[in-house]
C-alpha cells in the first residue's frame, strides 16, 4: 500500500513488435537459468493415489476443453471418407508390423499365471480403495419414462439417418451358397479342435487343497450313499406274479437242483456207459 501511494501517475506507452522479441526472449533466458539450477533427483514410485489424482486431473482438463469448445457444423461421414479411414487404418498396421522385430515366444507357465490373477487383484483392491462412498438413490417411475424416451429417441434418429434398401429374394442358390458355408465353417472348426485340442489332455498342479477337496467330496458321498441305504433298507418291491413268471421261476430252479445234485453230470457218464456197451457188442 505505501508503496503503491509514493508511485506517480504514468504514461502508458504501446507495446511494439520490439518489446514483443525482447519479453520472449527474456522468457527463454529464464528458463534456461532455471534447468541450469536444478540438481539431481531422486524418481518416485507410482502408486494407486497419485494414479487416480493423474485421472482426475485428466477428466478436469477434458470437461474443461470442452467447455471452452464452440459450436461447430457437423458433416455426414461419405462412402469416400470410410473408404480413407479403412485405408488408414491398414496402412498403419503394415506400418506397424514392419518395426516389429522377431521375437522368441515363451511358454505360460503356473508361475507366471499365478502373478497375473495377484496383479488383477491387487489392481481390483487398489482401485476399490479409492473409491469414495456413494448414496443410492431408488429408481423412480419418473427415471423409467426418461429413459424409454431416450431410448425411443435414440432409435428414431438412427433410424432417420438410414437410407430406404431394396428388399432382394432369398433365391435356392442364396440357400445353397449359405449352407456351403455353415458346412465349411462346421469343418475347418472340427479340423481346428481335433489339431489343438483332441487327444491332449489339461494338467492340473496336485496341491494340497486340491487333494483336501478330493477327500472331503469322498466323504461326503460314502455319508450320502449309507444315508440313502439306510432309508432303503427294510422295503421292497412288489412284482406282479403271471404264469409266465411262475414258468421261468420252475425252470430256474430245477436248473439249479439238477446243477446241485450232479444229476447233469450222472445222466452225461451213464450216457457215455452206454455208448461204449452198444461199440463193444458191435465188435463182440
Amino acid at each position: 500500500v505505501l508503496y503503491k501511494e509514493n508511485v506517480g501517475t504514468g504514461t502508458p506507452t504501446p507495446v511494439t513488435p520490439e518489446m514483443e522479441r525482447v519479453k520472449r526472449n527474456q522468457e527463454i533466458c529464464s528458463s534456461v537459468l532455471y534447468k541450469e539450477n536444478i540438481g539431481k533427483a531422486t524418481p518416485t514410485p507410482v502408486t494407486p493415489e497419485m494414479e487416480r489424482v493423474k485421472r482426475n486431473q485428466e477428466i478436469i482438463s477434458s470437461v474443461l476443453y470442452k467447455e471452452n469448445v464452440g459450436k461447430v457444423t457437423p458433416t455426414p461421414v461419405t462412402p469416400e471418407m470410410e473408404r480413407v479411414k479403412r485405408n488408414q487404418e491398414i496402412i498403419s498396421s503394415v506400418l506397424y508390423k514392419e518395426n516389429v522385430g522377431q521375437a522368441t515366444p515363451t511358454p505360460i507357465t503356473p508361475e507366471m499365471e499365478r502373478v497375473k490373477r495377484n496383479q488383477e487383484q491387487i489392481s481390483s483392491v487398489a482401485y476399490r480403495e479409492g473409491l469414495g462412498k456413494a448414496t443410492p438413490s431408488p429408481v423412480t417411475p419418473e427415471m423409467e419414462r426418461v429413459k424409454r424416451n431416450q431410448e425411443q429417441i435414440s432409435s428414431v434418429l438412427y433410424k432417420e439417418h438410414m437410407a430406404k434398401g431394396t428388399p432382394t429374394p432369398l433365391t435356392p442358390e442364396m440357400e445353397r451358397a449359405k449352407r456351403n458355408q455353415e458346412n465349411i465353417s462346421s469343418v475347418l472348426y472340427s479340423d481346428s479342435f481335433r489339431k489343438q485340442v483332441q487327444g491332449k489332455a489339461a494338467y492340473v498342479l496336485d496341491t494340497p487343497e486340491m487333494r483336501r477337496v478330493r477327500e472331503s467330496q469322498k466323504h461326503i458321498s460314502t455319508v450320502k450313499y449309507h444315508e440313502d441305504f439306510e432309508k432303503s433298507k427294510g422295503s421292497f418291491t412288489p412284482v406282479v406274479t403271471d404264469p409266465i413268471t411262475e414258468r421261468v421261476k420252475k425252470n430256474m430252479q430245477d436248473f439249479s437242483d439238477i446243477s446241485y445234485r450232479g444229476i447233469q453230470r450222472r445222466v452225461v457218464e451213464m450216457e457215455r456207459k452206454r455208448v461204449d456197451q452198444d461199440q463193444e457188442n458191435l465188435t463182440g
